[in-house]
C-alpha cells in the first residue's frame, strides 16, 4: 500500500464526511428542489442562477462530483496497484475500493431518484445510510493493513450506531423532531401516550441512551483510546440533542448534529477495526 494511495483514501473519506453535512444543510434549510426537478442539470443548467437554496444544493451536487472523481479514482488505483509493473510488484489493497465504488453508484442513482420523486422520506433515509456505509469503507481503506471482521461488540456497537443514526434521519425527515418536548423524557414522560411521531422520536433518543451506555461498558472493556473518542463524542452529541429540543431546534445546531452523529459513526468505524 503506497503513501498516495493511502492519503487519496483519506481525502475520499473527508469529502464524503462534508458531503453528509451538506446533505443535511440541504434537508435543514429547505433546499432539496433547489434545482428543480433536474438532474444531474441544476435548474436545466450547467450554471444556473444563484439564489440562496440553489446555491445550497448545487454546492451539495458539487461535493458530490467532488466525491465521485475521488471514489473512481481510488479505485483505479488501487487496480494499478494490484496489476504491478515489470519495475514494481503488484501490491494487494483490498477489495474496499471497488465496494466503494459500488456503493459510491448506489448513492448517485438514489440521489437522482430523491430529486425525481420530490425527497420522500424513504429514499432520503436510503441515501443517507448508503453515505454512511460509504464513508465507512473508505475509513477501512484509508487505515489500511489487513482488513478482518470486527469482534462480536464491536459488531453490536456499529450496528446500534447504524440504526441509531438512520432512526435520527428519519425523526427529522418526517417531521417529529418536535414531538417530543423537554429533556430527557419525551413530554415528560418515560413512556409517551401521543401519537406515532412521539413513539418515533422517542425511540430515537431511547437509541441514542442506549449507544452512550454501550459505548462506556465497550470502552471500558476493551481499554482502547479510539473507544473513549467514542464516548466523548456521543456525549458531544447528547449534549447537542438536549440544546436542540430546548432551544426549538435552530438551524445550527440541527446541521451541528447530524455533524457529530457522522463523526460518531466515523470513530466507531476506526475504533472497531
Amino acid at each position: 500500500m503506497t503513501r498516495r494511495f493511502t492519503q487519496l483514501a483519506w481525502t475520499a473519506a473527508a469529502f464524503t464526511y462534508l458531503l453528509i453535512i451538506l446533505g443535511a444543510i440541504v434537508r435543514i434549510t429547505g433546499s432539496g428542489m433547489g434545482c428543480g426537478e433536474h438532474w444531474p442539470l441544476c435548474n436545466g443548467k450547467l450554471l444556473p442562477p444563484l439564489d440562496v437554496p440553489t446555491m445550497i444544493e448545487y454546492g451539495h451536487r458539487l461535493a458530490a462530483a467532488a466525491v465521485s472523481v475521488l471514489v473512481t479514482a481510488l479505485a483505479a488505483y488501487g487496480w494499478w496497484l494490484r496489476r504491478g509493473t515489470f519495475d514494481r510488484p503488484a501490491a494487494r489493497p483490498s477489495v474496499a475500493p471497488y465496494i466503494a465504488a459500488g456503493l459510491l453508484l448506489v448513492q448517485v442513482l438514489l440521489g437522482a431518484v430523491t430529486v425525481k420523486l420530490s425527497l420522500p422520506p424513504w429514499t432520503v433515509i436510503l441515501h443517507l445510510g448508503t453515505a454512511m456505509l460509504l464513508l465507512a469503507t473508505l475509513l477501512v481503506v484509508a487505515k489500511g493493513g489487513p482488513v478482518s471482521l470486527p469482534s462480536g461488540a464491536a459488531l453490536f456497537a456499529l450496528a446500534l450506531g447504524l440504526v441509531t443514526v438512520l432512526f435520527g434521519a428519519l425523526t427529522a425527515n418526517m417531521g417529529a423532531a418536535s414531538a417530543c418536548l423537554g429533556f430527557p423524557l419525551c413530554n415528560g414522560q418515560i413512556a409517551p401516550a401521543g401519537n406515532y411521531l412521539q413513539h418515533l422520536h422517542w425511540t430515537h433518543r431511547l437509541l441514542a441512551y442506549g449507544l452512550f451506555g454501550y459505548s462506556l461498558w465497550w470502552a471500558v472493556r476493551i481499554k482502547r483510546r479510539g473507544a473513549w473518542w467514542v464516548v466523548a463524542l456521543v456525549s458531544v452529541q447528547v449534549l447537542i440533542a438536549a440544546a436542540m429540543v430546548l432551544l426549538a431546534l435552530p438551524q445550527a445546531l440541527r446541521a451541528a448534529h447530524v455533524a457529530v452523529g457522522a463523526a460518531v459513526w466515523a470513530a466507531l468505524v476506526l475504533a472497531g477495526l
